[in-house]
C-alpha cells in the first residue's frame, strides 16, 4: 500500500511505495534517453537529511530548463526500490521559490552554533602576538560582509564539510588541531601557522554560492579560491596599513601567500605551488587531515551501521562504493562491535 504525506518528508525516512509531495532542492537536472529512444528527466533531490535520485519519464523538453532555474522544485511521485536503493518517481514538478527559513530545512547544515564556533576562533586568533599579523588578521574580522559569509559558507560543493557554516567548522577545527599540536612542534612559527590556517580558504565565500544549493560561482569556475586568497591579501595588508597598524614584514606576506598557494599540496590537486616552508607543510598536512578524516566519517553514515542505508549483502554493506576523493572503498563497521 502506498503511504501518502502532505507535509515535508525527509530523505533519509524515504521507504519504498510512499507517494511524496514537497519541496527539495535539486541538483544537477538533466535529460536522459530511454532505451525507446524518448526523452526523460533526471536529477538528484536533497534536503538537509540527505540526497534521492529522481526520474520522470514523461517530460515537455520545453520546459526542462525551467526545472533548474532557482534550485528547488515542488514534485509530486512516489518512491521506489531500484537495485537496493529508494528512487523517487516524479509525475509532477515545478521550480520554487524558497524562504530563508526553508533554506536551513533543504540544504545540510551544521550540527555546531555558529555564534559559539566564531567566538572561539576569534579566542584563537587573539593569541597572535605579532603586532602587524594580529592587525592583518583584524581586518579580516572587521569586515563584516566577508565575516557574514564566513559564517555560512559551506567548505565544499560536495567533498568535505559541504554544508552550511562548513567552512567556519573547518576552519576551527584546524586552528584546534593547531594548538594542540603547535607545542610538539616549537620550531614553527605559530603566529603564521595560525594566520595561514584562517586565510588559506577564506576565498571559498566567493568561490561557492549557497543561494540554489552548493555550486560553483562564474569567479569559482574562473579563478578558484586558492589565487583569490592571495589576490585578497595583498589588499587587506594594505587597508590595516592605511587604518594606521604596523606594516607586515615583506618576508611574512610571501609566506602567508605562499600558504595559501600551496594548501592543496600538489598542482594536480588544485596546489599553485608545492609546500616549500615548513609552515606551509604543517597547514597542508593539517587541511588534508581534516578533509578526508570528515570525508571518511561522512562516508561511514551510509555503512553498515546507519539503519537508514540499504539492504544488501553483508559484504557489501561492509564497504562503500569506491570514493574516488579517497581513491578507495571504506571498510565501515566498528572493528571492535560485537
Amino acid at each position: 500500500m502506498t503511504t501518502v504525506t502532505r507535509t515535508h518528508v525527509e530523505i533519509r525516512t524515504f521507504t519504498p511505495n510512499m507517494y511524496v509531495d514537497g519541496t527539495y532542492a535539486i541538483l544537477n537536472p538533466q535529460v536522459g534517453t530511454t532505451r525507446g529512444g524518448k526523452p526523460f528527466l533526471k536529477g538528484i533531490l536533497r534536503d538537509a537529511t540527505g540526497e534521492c535520485h529522481m526520474r520522470q519519464w514523461t517530460v515537455d523538453e520545453r520546459t526542462i530548463g525551467e526545472v533548474g532555474s532557482t534550485g528547488f522544485v515542488w514534485i509530486a511521485g512516489h518512491t521506489q526500490d531500484y537495485n537496493g536503493q529508494v528512487q523517487i518517481i516524479v509525475e509532477q514538478i515545478r521550480a520554487v521559490e524558497i524562504s530563508e527559513e526553508q533554506l536551513r530545512a533543504l540544504l545540510p547544515c551544521t550540527k555546531f552554533d555558529v555564534g559559539e564556533m566564531f567566538a572561539e576562533l576569534s579566542q584563537i586568533l587573539g593569541t597572535i602576538e605579532h603586532a602587524a599579523v594580529k592587525a592583518l588578521v583584524q581586518a579580516y574580522l572587521d569586515d563584516e560582509k566577508l565575516m557574514g559569509r564566513f559564517r555560512e559558507a559551506p567548505a565544499a560543493s560536495s567533498l568535505h564539510h559541504a554544508w552550511i557554516g562548513g567552512l567556519l567548522e573547518h576552519t576551527l577545527q584546524l586552528l584546534k588541531l593547531a594548538e594542540r599540536m603547535l607545542p610538539l612542534y616549537p620550531m614553527l612559527n605559530r603566529d603564521i601557522v595560525l594566520a595561514g590556517l584562517f586565510l588559506h580558504d577564506l576565498a571559498k565565500t566567493a568561490e561557492l554560492s549557497w543561494d540554489k544549493g552548493f555550486n560553483y560561482t562564474t569567479t569559482g569556475n574562473l579563478i578558484g579560491h586558492v589565487t583569490m586568497g592571495a589576490i585578497w591579501l595583498e589588499r587587506k595588508i594594505r587597508e590595516a596599513a592605511a587604518k594606521g597598524a604596523p606594516l607586515l614584514p615583506a618576508k611574512a606576506h610571501l609566506v602567508l601567500s605562499h600558504i595559501i598557494l600551496s594548501h592543496h599540496s600538489e598542482p594536480e590537486f588544485g596546489a599553485a605551488k608545492r609546500p616549500s616552508t615548513p609552515e606551509a607543510i604543517f597547514v597542508a598536512m593539517l587541511d588534508n587531515l581534516d578533509a578526508k578524516t570528515s570525508m571518511a566519517l561522512c562516508h561511514r553514515k551510509g555503512g553498515v551501521d546507519d539503519p537508514a542505508a540499504p539492504a544488501a549483502s553483508l559484504m557489501d554493506q561492509q564497504f562503500t562504493d569506491k570514493i574516488y576523493a579517497l581513491d578507495t572503498r571504506l571498510f565501515t563497521p566498528d572493528p571492535l562491535a560485537e
